[in-house]
């Protein structure tokens, strides 16, 4: 059993897979504070200094108005946290955007794949089937 899994864990792929995920937990948090730190305070900035991460509704219990949301949470009030979301959700898509820009630029430097060789032509499938037919 020691042998597989010294097998299993020497495989390139997933070597390759734990760095994917390490660099990727990282880059997150620099998108996240990116998102959270400079981003999200313009877009405040830009809308009268609203602040989104602590924007939320109540759904029961009671809390008093300009409570923060992590305040509104200890209290035990049921809140949709829309500024929360909408923080992640513009966080996504910058993941999202710089993940596709890695992709297209590894697409670009990988060398093209060889093209399949060609087979024979629709003319010619076609006159060996009527051949066939023929006989």
């Amino acid at each position: 059993m020691m042998s597989e899994f010294k097998e299993f864990i020497s495989k390139g792929n997933v070597l390759d897979l734990a760095v994917g995920v390490i660099i990727g937990a990282a880059f997150g948090k620099i998108v996240t504070s990116l998102t959270e730190d400079l981003i999200m305070p313009l877009i405040g900035k830009v809308f009268g200094g609203l602040d989104f991460t602590s924007k939320y509704i109540v759904l029961s219990g009671e809390v008093a108005p300009g409570t923060p949301l992590a305040a509104a949470r200890e209290a035990g009030a049921n809140v949709l946290a829309y500024g929360s979301f909408f923080t992640a959700l513009i966080n996504f898509v910058i993941m999202a955007w710089v993940i596709f820009m890695i992709v297209k630029a590894a697409n670009k430097a990988m060398p093209a794949a060889p093209a399949a060789p060609a087979g024979p032509s629709e003319v010619d499938l076609l006159t060996e089937i009527r051949d066939a037919l023929k006989k």
